[in-house]
């Protein structure tokens, strides 16, 4: 049998295992019942969305990086400072 570049591309699952507290677990329970769906599916979206959301809280953060490289307004400057202060620190 000849193997195509895109049978060699696909990835196999990879199984891991976590530990959540009682309360997370009977979240994540409640959301599988709502969705008709098995608890390990709502990990994964649950795991790809926050990766998702984690990668677009970096890209904003290089975004309000570059725009206050570009400004050379004082104000601007110290609003996009303040903004990525929070980011960084917390409120």
């Amino acid at each position: 049998m000849l193997y195509s570049a895109a049978m060699s591309a696909t990835k196999k699952p990879v199984r891991k295992s976590v530990t959540v507290s009682p309360s997370v677990a009977g979240r994540i329970r409640s959301l599988a019942k709502a969705q008709r769906t098995s608890e390990n599916r709502v990990l994964v979206h649950l795991i790809e969305t926050g990766l998702e959301a984690k990668e677009q809280e970096k890209q904003h953060y290089l975004a309000l990086l570059e725009r206050l490289r570009e400004t050379t307004k004082p104000s601007d400057q110290e609003r996009i400072m303040d903004e990525l202060a929070r980011m960084t620190f917390g409120d």
